[in-house]
């Protein structure tokens, strides 16, 4: 059976990555594939990587009015804004299985339009791993950009927030302007920072500790903590003590929180950034409770609003793979490409019943909870 896989240009503003990416479209073409992508201005890909790989390039948008039997495959979530039912299989990451703002309204558009959802966040295989992720690259550029919040908050005063941030070319290009970054902050005459990382021995908490190694900061100040230190419970005073907080962890349950006002209120805190990889900004049970806004990389800060301490800030970007986009698409494409390859017999391949089943799953829920 052919499969027909439509590539949707990201609407989410400074997305650059994509799901599928040249080099994939090709293999999969070559399994017998008939793959269409979208012209997407945003993307890191030219549009003639893919025209070159075999691919039908089509409009922006046009996987609205295409075929049913094509599978539209995108990264993140469409605008808050449509409304309109959605037909087709969706691969996608949703954001919508732990109960995060507007779970209800995403899934009753494919309930009313019939469609599927193929959950990224949600394809594992049959011991339960996640087939693909980004979490390296969001780890590594959340550290990136953790660190350049620090330093910009030595070189320059407290009524100024870190700036814009836009993707990078490429590793080496990031690597050097946080690296020129980090050494004018040293210049200024400030300490090299202590850094806290939770979850640290996971995809994610790996690529904030690379990025940190590159960038040359001393092993003996990259705090790594994952279950075992966390066992006992938050708020953690340590966290405090840090000068950078980096939260890697993947939320699955409730648990109390990392971090609080009593610790922050206090004149001994060091804590002048926090970056919320995990970005659970509007589940109920974030364990970094001290904000409440998803920050973007043209506002890449918010400000927490202490009593005593020095300014602090979180970045809570829920794409910063996008800062590498190229990388990090490469990265998980690679990972997902198996997985896609098993979609002629999607019906009966494990990662894909899994998937349809988690799906159906949630949608019950919507029907249960719209009939109390």
């Amino acid at each position: 059976m052919t499969v027909t896989l439509h590539l949707r240009a990201e609407t989410k503003p400074l997305e650059a990555r994509a799901a599928l990416t040249p080099t994939t479209v090709k293999q999969l073409i070559a399994k017998g594939f008939k793959i269409y992508v979208e012209d997407s201005p945003q993307s890191i890909f030219h549009i003639d990587e893919y025209k070159k790989a075999g691919a039908i390039i089509v409009p922006a948008g046009s996987w609205i009015s295409a075929p049913r039997d094509r599978i539209i495959i995108g990264l993140k979530e469409m605008p808050e804004t449509d409304k309109f039912p959605l037909v087709h299989e969706h691969i996608q990451f949703a954001h919508c299985y732990k109960n995060q703002a507007g779970w209800k309204d995403v899934l009753t558009r494919f309930i009313n339009g019939n469609g599927t959802l193929y959950d990224l966040e949600f394809l594992e295989d049959d011991e339960g791993r996640r087939v693909a992720a980004f979490g390296f690259y969001a780890g590594f550029a959340g550290a990136a950009l953790g660190l350049r919040d620090w330093a910009f908050k030595q070189t320059h005063s407290d009524a100024e927030d870190l700036p814009a941030v836009s993707p990078y070319p490429n590793e080496k290009a990031l690597i050097k302007d946080i690296s020129i970054e980090y050494k004018n902050a040293l210049k200024k005459g400030a300490k090299k920072p202590t850094v806290l990382i939770i979850g640290a021995l996971g995809r994610c908490g790996s690529g904030a500790i690379d990025l940190l190694r590159k960038i040359g900061l001393p092993e003996e100040n990259i705090i790594k903590w994952d279950m075992k230190e966390t066992a006992r419970g938050g708020p953690f005073p340590e966290i405090a003590q840090a000068d950078i907080f980096i939260n890697c962890i993947y939320l699955s349950k409730p648990i109390p929180p990392f971090i609080n006002y009593d610790l922050l209120n206090k004149d001994t805190r060091r804590l002048r950034t926090v970056v919320d990889v995990s970005a659970d900004t509007t589940n109920p049970h974030n364990p970094i409770p001290i904000y409440n806004i998803a920050t973007v990389f043209n506002k890449p800060t918010v400000l927490v609003p202490t009593t005593a301490g020095p300014k602090l800030s979180v970045i809570s970007i829920d794409h910063l793979p996008s800062l590498l986009p190229r990388e990090a698409s490469e990265f998980f494409a690679r990972d997902l490409l198996p997985s896609l390859e098993q979609l002629p017999e999607r019906y009966t391949a494990p990662v894909w019943v899994k998937a349809e089943k988690l799906f159906n799953r949630h949608c019950a829920r919507v029907h249960r909870s719209s009939k109390l």
